[in-house]
């Protein structure tokens, strides 16, 4: 057993309880909790050290050399995990490594066990020694008595390590190594140079890059600078160190430094990192953090992250939604992080640097973003970026159309400009044309609606990596074809997800032809509105569902509704059904109103009782054979339907229901059970719902609209940086409550509202909505 000095932990104890004790008002960082739940979260979930939508994202590992079969898996951080083996600087989906770990003892060059720590560099913790926000993360390794620290800029990891006396203190650089998503090592390389950094490189091929981007692979760099010059150095490999070598390649390299140590001396590392070369992790390094110390990283990533944060304010009697939505607006903020260097060079899809064009003064003119798939983010991060984070959404839109035009085809999801589409569909299209109608626009709009349409009708030539192999049977008989035994695959012939991709396609075709009108593309746009229809040929008057069809024009046969992942991706027909937002006026009218409203209600009442999605299992997909499953993407947008249905009181009742009960504030319990938060997007999901703002249609339409519910808070502030050219907007309530959650009146710049709806447009334009709110359902907008 690792010996530990009580007397130093205690110490450090009363240290963390501190160091973030009030003066005055909290601070929205304070709010913060990353520890929520992250029993069972993904690779990307937990990185407290980071910057919003930053390159560099520290945090501490539990299990992430165990690394994930299939790529999805979760791995990384673990809420009832006893005991940190590491901490890597990158975090990113299908992207992960650079991983630093201090000692103290015998020089240990392997993690170990979560069921037996003593076998590597692995320690053991408590959570009552740790300590998370937004930009800042601090633990007692209780087995060498060291503080470790974490913070970040955007491009560049700062770890701190506070060490006992000792004449045994260590750091090593784990490099080669597999690490949570990042998939198994191709090569690696880690060196010290002649004026004493540690620099290297790690390559990897995900799992996700292997199934849709053949061929192509990873690539992590990174330059460090330890502020202190080391007794004793050398390399290892797994378990074998030579001592005094400073170079050393292949899989599982990696360095350590030896270093005496007084009582509480800290030694400081600054990683650079970089996705296109270790020159560049050099000048990342020296343009962002050179003359930075840890503290003032740690102040100004606090600061920047309070400045984020705070472009909503909420105010109201309860602390603990607030701890939900900061926390999920720091989980909005956090994924889809950068991957072009301070220079504006990138890595390209075909494994060569590409270069942003710059400003005038040198910068970069936009910047490009990993990113998971953006299946299901109409529901959440998109209408967010476009209500307080324009600035981010445009970046965004110029990443993806740098990948079109290196590669040809927008891809949903991205890992380095690699292809990693997840889920097999794509929606970037989509997100493109609701940007535009949104009123982002500062990007090649020609190029971009050339891109989204591409990825609507095009199939000649179509790469796996691009998604939607089946659009070619779309597009010729408006369906997507039932193909039963092929698993999670789809084919040119169809799909195992083939009622699924026609809801999507029609959805996404509805959003393009809006783009289309637009601009005036009539022809397009007539193409693409008649596909939007498309939903309509898999509607089964008999059973009243969405039933997947084969090609041969008939409904397939043994259709149970309950049945997932049988033509509907991740979900079932119950769900599915209502995946018709571009339509959902005449889906009402199809199935009719009231059975429309029973069938809706009567799934929230029975999903009530399960937590809305799958219990307290802890599994991501628990909930997938269910009536309602909150935990994932195709159901996020079912409990504002009631606003198309003439019973928005039942909107403004399961929303607040959802709000209450499926989110938690514990390790465990945060987004449902051990569910699987994509970046951000059921943090996103609470932020909107919880301010009472939501598009069902995920702004897709010309001059898209919120619809309006009930808020959670007294009172809600968007207020964004003068430099965006937006109006201060303002939502006040009387009267709320957890009981008080009907709305009674709304007005918005004094004017009654005889829907339940405001357009972008007056937000940006600025004003205030006021609303009053009562324990009995309003009737004022039913009908």
């Amino acid at each position: 057993m690792k010996k530990i000095l009580s007397i130093v932990i205690i110490s450090i104890s009363c240290i963390f309880n501190t160091a973030y004790g009030q003066k005055g008002q909290k601070k929205l960082s304070h709010y913060v909790n990353p520890n929520i739940g992250t029993a069972h979260s993904r690779w990307f979930f937990y990185t407290p050290a980071a910057m919003p939508f930053g390159l560099a994202k520290l945090g501490p590992s539990t299990n992430a050399h165990y690394g994930n079969e299939q790529g999805w898996e979760a791995t990384g951080y673990d809420d009832r995990d006893t005991s940190i083996e590491g901490f890597a600087c990158l975090h990113e989906f299908q992207v992960g490594g650079i991983v630093l770990a201090p000692s103290v003892g015998k020089l240990q060059t392997i993690p170990g066990t979560l069921e037996n720590p003593d076998e590597g560099y692995r320690s053991r913790f408590d959570r009552k020694d740790e300590y998370a926000t937004s930009g800042y993360y601090s633990v007692l390794l209780k087995d060498y008595n060291i503080k470790a620290e974490l913070t970040a800029t955007k491009r560049v990891g700062f770890q701190r390590y506070t060490f006992p006396k000792s004449t045994e203190s260590h750091i090593i650089f784990d490099i080669g190594n597999r690490q949570g998503e990042s998939g198994a090592v191709k090569e690696s390389k880690v060196m010290m140079t002649e004026d004493g950094r540690i620099e290297g490189y790690v390559i990897t091929n995900p799992e996700y890059v292997k199934k849709y981007q053949a061929g192509a692979e990873v690539a992590m760099y990174f330059s460090a600078v330890v502020d202190k010059k080391p007794k004793n150095f050398g390399v290892f490999n797994k378990q074998e160190t030579q001592a005094s070598k400073k170079e050393i390649s292949g899989i599982g390299a990696g360095l350590y430094l030896t270093f005496d140590t007084k009582e509480n001396e800290a030694i400081t590392v600054k990683v650079g990192l970089s996705y296109t070369s270790i020159a560049n992790a050099r000048l990342n390094l020296d343009s962002e953090a050179k003359n930075t110390n840890f503290d003032k990283a740690k102040k100004e990533a606090l600061s920047t992250w309070n400045e984020y944060l705070g472009r909503i304010t909420v105010e109201g009697k309860n602390e603990t939604d607030k701890i939900k939505f900061y926390t999920g607006l720091y989980h909005a903020l956090l994924g889809r992080g950068l991957y072009n260097d301070v220079n504006g060079a990138y890595p390209m899809n075909n494994g060569q640097i590409g270069q942003i064009p710059l400003n005038s003064n040198g910068t970069p003119k936009h910047n490009c973003y990993n990113t998971d798939a953006i299946w299901g983010g109409f529901w959440n991060l998109t209408q967010l970026w476009a209500l307080a984070y324009p600035d981010y959404y445009a970046d965004w839109v110029q990443g993806q159309l740098l990948v079109y035009k290196d590669a040809g085809w927008l891809g949903d999801g991205l890992a380095n400009s690699k292809y990693v589409s997840g889920v097999g569909t794509n929606f970037t299209g989509l997100a493109i044309a609701s940007a535009y109608n949104s009123g982002i626009q500062n990007f090649d709009v020609a190029l971009g609606y050339e891109a989204a349409l591409k990825n609507e009708i095009a199939w000649k030539d179509r790469i796996e990596g691009a998604g939607k192999m089946d659009v070619k049977q779309f597009i010729e008989h408006g369906y997507s074809p039932q193909i039963e035994d092929i698993g999670f695959n789809t084919i040119t012939e169809g799909s195992g997800f083939s009622a699924s991709h026609t809801l999507e396609y029609s959805y996404s075709a509805f959003a393009v032809a809006q783009f289309a009108k637009s601009l005036g593309k009539t022809q397009d746009y007539d193409q693409l509105i008649k596909l939007s229809k498309g939903w309509k040929l898999l509607y089964d008057k008999e059973t009243k569902f969405i039933r997947p069809k084969y090609a041969n024009g008939k409904f397939v046969d043994n259709f149970d509704p309950s049945q997932p992942w049988r033509g509907f991706q991740e979900g079932n027909a119950w769900q599915y059904t209502f995946y018709v937002p571009h339509d959902i006026e005449e889906l009402v009218e199809t199935l009719g109103k009231d059975t429309f409203n029973d069938r809706l209600e009567n799934i929230f009442e029975a999903s009530q009782k399960n937590v809305f999605g799958g219990g307290t299992k802890i599994d991501a997909f628990a909930g997938l054979s269910g009536f309602y499953n909150h935990g994932n993407q195709p159901n996020l947008h079912i409990s504002w339907l009631f606003n198309f249905s003439g019973k928005p009181y039942l909107t403004q009742k399961w929303v607040h229901a959802i709000c209450d009960e499926f989110y938690g504030t514990e390790g465990i319990h945060g987004y449902g059970y051990g569910q699987d938060e994509d970046q951000g997007q059921l943090g996103s999901w609470y932020v909107m719902s919880s301010i009472g703002l939501f598009d069902v249609k995920g702004l897709t339409e010309i001059n898209p609209s919120y619809q309006i519910s009930s808020p959670l808070f007294d009172k809600v502030s968007i207020k964004l940086p003068k430099s965006l050219n937006r109006k201060d907007f303002t939502i006040q309530v009387t009267n709320n409550s957890k009981k008080n959650i009907y709305l009674q009146e709304v007005r918005f710049n004094d004017t009654d509202l005889n829907k339940l709806k405001i357009s972008l447009d007056d937000i940006k334009k600025g004003g205030i909505i006021k609303m009053v709110v009562d324990e009995k359902p309003g009737q004022k907008w039913s009908n």
